[in-house]
Protein backbone atom coordinates (compact mmCIF):
# COMPACT_ATOMS: atom_id res chain seq x y z
CA UNK A 1 0.00 0.00 0.00
CA UNK A 2 1.27 3.38 -0.75
CA UNK A 3 0.37 7.02 -0.36
CA UNK A 4 1.05 10.81 -1.72
CA UNK A 5 3.17 12.92 0.05
CA UNK A 6 5.28 16.12 -0.68
CA UNK A 7 9.29 16.30 0.00
CA UNK A 8 12.47 16.18 -1.46
CA UNK A 9 15.28 13.60 -2.51
CA UNK A 10 18.25 16.60 -2.58
CA UNK A 11 18.56 19.77 -0.60
CA UNK A 12 17.73 23.38 -2.45
CA UNK A 13 15.18 25.86 -2.53
CA UNK A 14 11.35 25.25 -2.65
CA UNK A 15 11.94 23.82 -6.14
CA UNK A 16 13.18 20.90 -5.31
CA UNK A 17 10.04 19.77 -2.93
CA UNK A 18 7.98 17.03 -5.16
CA UNK A 19 5.00 14.72 -4.90
CA UNK A 20 6.64 11.19 -3.97
CA UNK A 21 4.74 7.96 -3.69
CA UNK A 22 5.86 6.44 -0.21
CA UNK A 23 4.98 3.56 1.68
CA UNK A 24 2.28 4.04 4.41
CA UNK A 25 3.34 4.49 7.63
CA UNK A 26 3.97 1.25 9.75
CA UNK A 27 2.58 0.08 12.72
CA UNK A 28 5.01 0.14 16.00
CA UNK A 29 3.87 -1.44 19.55
CA UNK A 30 3.20 2.17 20.74
CA UNK A 31 2.04 3.63 16.90
CA UNK A 32 -0.74 5.80 15.80
CA UNK A 33 -1.33 5.86 12.28
CA UNK A 34 -3.15 9.21 11.37
CA UNK A 35 -4.82 9.67 7.97
CA UNK A 36 -3.82 13.28 7.95
CA UNK A 37 -6.84 16.35 6.86
CA UNK A 38 -4.46 19.09 7.83
CA UNK A 39 -0.82 19.82 8.59
CA UNK A 40 1.01 22.71 9.50
CA UNK A 41 4.14 24.71 7.53
CA UNK A 42 6.95 25.69 10.15
CA UNK A 43 10.07 27.22 9.17
CA UNK A 44 11.91 24.38 10.43
CA UNK A 45 10.72 22.92 7.42
CA UNK A 46 12.30 24.90 4.59
CA UNK A 47 15.57 25.34 6.90
CA UNK A 48 15.38 21.53 6.43
CA UNK A 49 15.08 21.42 2.69
CA UNK A 50 17.63 23.93 2.27
CA UNK A 51 20.08 22.22 4.37
CA UNK A 52 20.67 25.04 6.76
CA UNK A 53 20.18 22.25 9.68
CA UNK A 54 22.52 19.95 7.79
CA UNK A 55 25.34 19.33 10.20
CA UNK A 56 22.80 19.36 13.45
CA UNK A 57 20.01 17.19 11.95
CA UNK A 58 20.92 14.14 9.35
CA UNK A 59 17.72 13.12 7.50
CA UNK A 60 17.06 10.22 5.39
CA UNK A 61 16.47 11.26 1.95
CA UNK A 62 13.59 10.95 0.01
CA UNK A 63 12.41 13.41 3.27
CA UNK A 64 8.84 14.56 3.86
CA UNK A 65 8.24 17.57 5.39
CA UNK A 66 6.21 18.61 8.69
CA UNK A 67 5.70 18.06 12.05
CA UNK A 68 1.81 19.09 13.10
CA UNK A 69 -0.38 17.02 12.22
CA UNK A 70 -4.29 16.75 12.60
CA UNK A 71 -6.41 14.05 11.33
CA UNK A 72 -8.38 10.82 12.01
CA UNK A 73 -7.10 7.45 13.83
CA UNK A 74 -6.59 4.89 11.21
CA UNK A 75 -5.19 2.26 13.06
CA UNK A 76 -2.87 1.26 16.12
CA UNK A 77 -0.58 -0.81 17.57
CA UNK A 78 -1.37 -3.01 20.41
CA UNK A 79 0.11 -1.17 23.13
CA UNK A 80 -2.00 2.08 22.32
CA UNK A 81 -4.45 2.13 25.28
CA UNK A 82 -5.73 6.12 24.58
CA UNK A 83 -6.99 6.21 20.87
CA UNK A 84 -8.99 3.84 18.34
CA UNK A 85 -9.93 3.99 14.78
CA UNK A 86 -12.42 6.82 14.24
CA UNK A 87 -10.99 9.25 17.20
CA UNK A 88 -10.23 12.74 15.56
CA UNK A 89 -6.51 13.76 16.92
CA UNK A 90 -3.70 16.32 16.51
CA UNK A 91 -0.11 15.58 17.12
CA UNK A 92 3.65 16.93 16.89
CA UNK A 93 6.09 14.72 15.33
CA UNK A 94 9.69 14.52 15.88
CA UNK A 95 11.93 16.96 13.57
CA UNK A 96 14.32 14.78 11.76
CA UNK A 97 11.44 12.41 11.11
CA UNK A 98 8.52 14.96 9.58
CA UNK A 99 6.27 12.96 7.62
CA UNK A 100 3.39 15.99 8.03
CA UNK A 101 2.97 16.32 4.51
CA UNK A 102 1.41 12.97 3.48
CA UNK A 103 -1.37 11.52 3.48
CA UNK A 104 -0.94 9.61 6.49
CA UNK A 105 1.52 10.20 9.22
CA UNK A 106 2.50 8.02 12.72
CA UNK A 107 3.65 8.67 15.82
CA UNK A 108 4.14 7.24 19.02
CA UNK A 109 0.72 7.36 21.44
CA UNK A 110 2.80 10.02 23.73
CA UNK A 111 3.05 12.38 20.68
CA UNK A 112 -0.81 12.10 19.91
CA UNK A 113 -4.14 13.98 21.90
CA UNK A 114 -7.88 13.96 21.04
CA UNK A 115 -8.28 17.31 19.04
CA UNK A 116 -9.84 19.79 20.40
CA UNK A 117 -13.86 19.58 19.72
CA UNK A 118 -14.58 23.32 19.32
CA UNK A 119 -11.68 23.87 16.87
CA UNK A 120 -11.76 22.86 12.99
CA UNK A 121 -9.17 20.22 12.02
CA UNK A 122 -7.16 23.19 9.63
CA UNK A 123 -6.98 24.89 13.10
CA UNK A 124 -6.01 21.62 15.33
CA UNK A 125 -3.05 21.17 12.82
CA UNK A 126 -1.83 24.41 13.21
CA UNK A 127 -1.80 24.06 17.14
CA UNK A 128 0.81 21.54 18.08
CA UNK A 129 4.23 23.08 17.39
CA UNK A 130 3.67 26.68 18.05
CA UNK A 131 1.29 26.03 21.10
CA UNK A 132 3.90 23.52 22.93
CA UNK A 133 6.83 25.84 22.50
CA UNK A 134 4.79 28.64 24.08
CA UNK A 135 3.45 26.65 27.03
CA UNK A 136 6.68 24.78 27.55
CA UNK A 137 8.77 28.26 27.26
CA UNK A 138 6.45 29.97 29.55
CA UNK A 139 5.20 27.64 32.09
CA UNK A 140 8.54 24.90 32.38
CA UNK A 141 11.43 27.84 30.76
CA UNK A 142 10.07 31.35 32.42
CA UNK A 143 7.70 29.96 35.16
CA UNK A 144 5.65 32.44 35.33
CA UNK A 145 3.17 33.26 37.83
CA UNK A 146 -0.06 34.70 38.38
CA UNK A 147 0.58 38.79 38.26
CA UNK A 148 3.86 38.91 36.65
CA UNK A 149 4.54 41.28 34.01
CA UNK A 150 5.35 39.59 30.80
CA UNK A 151 6.31 41.13 27.56
CA UNK A 152 6.00 38.82 24.40
CA UNK A 153 8.49 39.94 21.29
CA UNK A 154 6.93 38.88 17.83
CA UNK A 155 3.69 38.64 19.10
CA UNK A 156 1.58 38.18 15.94
CA UNK A 157 3.73 34.97 14.84
CA UNK A 158 2.24 31.42 15.66
CA UNK A 159 4.21 30.91 18.34
CA UNK A 160 3.98 34.98 19.45
CA UNK A 161 0.20 34.55 19.30
CA UNK A 162 -0.15 31.38 21.22
CA UNK A 163 2.29 33.06 24.18
CA UNK A 164 0.35 36.00 24.92
CA UNK A 165 -2.80 34.35 25.12
CA UNK A 166 -1.10 30.87 27.45
CA UNK A 167 0.49 34.17 29.44
CA UNK A 168 -2.94 35.49 30.07
CA UNK A 169 -4.23 31.74 30.82
CA UNK A 170 -1.32 31.25 33.18
CA UNK A 171 -2.47 34.70 34.86
CA UNK A 172 0.47 37.22 34.02
CA UNK A 173 -0.19 40.70 32.54
CA UNK A 174 0.71 40.56 28.91
CA UNK A 175 2.16 43.46 26.75
CA UNK A 176 3.30 42.73 22.86
CA UNK A 177 6.04 44.03 20.65
CA UNK A 178 4.63 43.88 17.03
CA UNK A 179 5.03 45.71 13.56
CA UNK A 180 2.99 48.45 13.11
CA UNK A 181 0.78 46.54 10.51
CA UNK A 182 0.20 43.76 13.04
CA UNK A 183 -1.28 45.78 15.64
CA UNK A 184 -4.67 45.28 15.69
CA UNK A 185 -4.53 41.22 14.89
CA UNK A 186 -2.40 41.49 18.23
CA UNK A 187 -4.44 44.00 20.15
CA UNK A 188 -7.50 41.40 19.44
CA UNK A 189 -5.94 38.69 21.39
CA UNK A 190 -6.71 40.74 24.60
CA UNK A 191 -3.32 42.58 25.56
CA UNK A 192 -2.64 45.07 28.12
CA UNK A 193 -0.34 47.06 25.88
CA UNK A 194 1.02 46.75 22.63
CA UNK A 195 4.61 47.77 21.05
CA UNK A 196 5.25 48.87 17.56
CA UNK A 197 8.97 47.47 17.66
CA UNK A 198 9.01 49.09 14.40
CA UNK A 199 9.26 52.33 16.52
CA UNK A 200 9.43 52.04 20.05
CA UNK A 201 13.05 50.84 21.60
CA UNK A 202 11.60 48.43 24.47
CA UNK A 203 14.85 48.62 26.20
CA UNK A 204 13.87 52.95 26.58
CA UNK A 205 10.62 52.15 27.80
CA UNK A 206 9.53 53.16 31.60
CA UNK A 207 7.95 49.94 31.88
CA UNK A 208 10.00 46.69 33.41
CA UNK A 209 8.70 43.51 32.70
CA UNK A 210 9.67 39.68 35.09
CA UNK A 211 9.97 37.37 31.72
CA UNK A 212 10.82 38.45 28.07
CA UNK A 213 9.68 35.81 25.86
CA UNK A 214 10.87 36.42 22.46
CA UNK A 215 9.46 34.02 19.80
CA UNK A 216 11.36 35.10 16.86
CA UNK A 217 14.92 34.75 18.09
CA UNK A 218 15.58 38.19 17.34
CA UNK A 219 16.70 39.73 21.20
CA UNK A 220 19.63 39.17 23.30
CA UNK A 221 20.26 39.71 26.58
CA UNK A 222 22.81 42.18 26.57
CA UNK A 223 20.18 44.51 24.19
CA UNK A 224 16.91 43.98 27.34
CA UNK A 225 18.42 43.62 30.24
CA UNK A 226 17.45 47.27 30.91
CA UNK A 227 14.05 46.19 30.31
CA UNK A 228 13.59 43.53 32.53
CA UNK A 229 13.89 43.82 36.31
CA UNK A 230 16.13 42.72 38.75
CA UNK A 231 16.53 38.71 38.99
CA UNK A 232 14.23 39.40 35.88
CA UNK A 233 13.97 36.19 32.85
CA UNK A 234 14.60 36.62 28.86
CA UNK A 235 13.47 33.26 27.42
CA UNK A 236 14.12 32.58 23.61
CA UNK A 237 13.39 29.79 21.20
CA UNK A 238 16.99 29.88 20.42
CA UNK A 239 18.09 26.33 21.87
CA UNK A 240 21.82 27.15 22.37
CA UNK A 241 21.51 30.99 23.45
CA UNK A 242 21.60 29.98 27.07
CA UNK A 243 25.36 27.93 26.95
CA UNK A 244 26.41 31.27 26.36
CA UNK A 245 25.06 33.06 29.15
CA UNK A 246 25.88 30.72 32.21
CA UNK A 247 23.96 31.63 36.13
CA UNK A 248 27.31 32.38 37.29
CA UNK A 249 26.82 35.88 35.29
CA UNK A 250 23.69 36.45 36.50
CA UNK A 251 25.43 38.51 39.78
CA UNK A 252 26.75 41.12 37.00
CA UNK A 253 23.37 41.64 35.58
CA UNK A 254 21.07 42.69 38.87
CA UNK A 255 20.48 38.68 38.77
CA UNK A 256 19.09 38.77 35.48
CA UNK A 257 19.19 35.30 33.37
CA UNK A 258 18.55 34.01 30.13
CA UNK A 259 16.45 30.58 29.29
CA UNK A 260 16.01 28.70 25.77
CA UNK A 261 12.92 26.38 24.66
CA UNK A 262 13.33 23.39 22.80
CA UNK A 263 9.87 22.22 21.74
CA UNK A 264 9.25 18.51 22.70
CA UNK A 265 6.31 16.36 21.82
CA UNK A 266 3.78 15.65 24.36
CA UNK A 267 0.49 14.44 24.78
CA UNK A 268 -0.29 15.93 28.09
CA UNK A 269 0.14 19.30 27.10
CA UNK A 270 -1.45 18.61 23.84
CA UNK A 271 -4.25 18.10 26.16
CA UNK A 272 -3.94 21.07 28.27
CA UNK A 273 -3.95 22.93 25.09
CA UNK A 274 -6.84 21.41 23.89
CA UNK A 275 -8.53 22.12 27.28
CA UNK A 276 -8.07 25.87 26.39
CA UNK A 277 -9.40 26.13 23.09
CA UNK A 278 -12.48 24.32 24.04
CA UNK A 279 -12.62 26.46 27.30
CA UNK A 280 -12.37 30.03 24.30
CA UNK A 281 -9.10 30.86 25.69
CA UNK A 282 -6.86 30.55 23.04
CA UNK A 283 -7.13 30.09 19.35
CA UNK A 284 -5.00 29.71 17.04
CA UNK A 285 -4.35 32.06 14.45
CA UNK A 286 -4.51 31.22 10.85
CA UNK A 287 -2.89 33.46 7.96
CA UNK A 288 -3.21 31.17 4.82
CA UNK A 289 -4.28 27.47 3.62
CA UNK A 290 -3.37 25.98 0.84
CA UNK A 291 -3.77 22.98 -1.19
CA UNK A 292 -1.04 19.96 0.12
CA UNK A 293 0.17 20.63 -3.82
CA UNK A 294 1.29 23.92 -3.27
CA UNK A 295 3.95 23.57 -0.22
CA UNK A 296 6.64 24.87 -2.21
CA UNK A 297 4.62 27.98 -2.52
CA UNK A 298 3.76 27.35 1.28
CA UNK A 299 6.98 27.31 2.22
CA UNK A 300 8.06 30.39 0.27
CA UNK A 301 5.64 32.68 2.10
CA UNK A 302 6.76 31.01 5.87
CA UNK A 303 10.54 32.05 4.26
CA UNK A 304 9.46 35.53 3.37
CA UNK A 305 9.12 35.93 7.50
CA UNK A 306 5.58 37.94 6.75
CA UNK A 307 3.28 35.16 7.88
CA UNK A 308 0.28 36.69 10.47
CA UNK A 309 0.00 33.38 12.45
CA UNK A 310 0.40 30.05 10.87
CA UNK A 311 -0.08 28.62 7.61
CA UNK A 312 -1.41 24.99 6.94
CA UNK A 313 -1.58 22.66 3.87
CA UNK A 314 -4.98 21.11 3.89
CA UNK A 315 -4.64 17.27 2.55
CA UNK A 316 -8.57 16.84 2.77
CA UNK A 317 -9.75 20.52 1.67
CA UNK A 318 -13.46 19.68 2.70
CA UNK A 319 -12.98 17.69 6.02
CA UNK A 320 -10.13 20.33 7.14
CA UNK A 321 -12.65 22.76 7.60
CA UNK A 322 -15.29 20.66 9.27
CA UNK A 323 -15.65 21.52 13.41
CA UNK A 324 -14.58 18.69 14.65
CA UNK A 325 -17.84 18.01 17.12
CA UNK A 326 -19.77 18.10 13.78
CA UNK A 327 -18.12 15.80 11.80
CA UNK A 328 -20.27 12.63 10.88
CA UNK A 329 -17.45 9.99 9.81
Amino acid sequence: MTMHAIGFRRYGDETVLEQLTMPLPSVGEDTVVIRVVAAAVNPADWRLRSGQLRLVLRLKLPFVCGADVAGVVAEVGPQVTRFRPGDAVYALLATAAGGGYAEYAAAPESSVAHAPSRASFKQAAATPLVGLTALQALRDQAQIKAGQRLLVYGASGGVGSCAVQIGRALGASVSAATSGRNREIVASLGVDEVFDYTHDDITKLHERFDVIFDAVNALSLRRVQRALKPNGLLVTVNPLSDKFAPDWLAGLRGGRRLRSVLVRPDSGDLDQLRRWIDAGTVHTLIDRCYPLADAAVAQQHSASGRARGKLVLLVDPVLADTPIAERTE
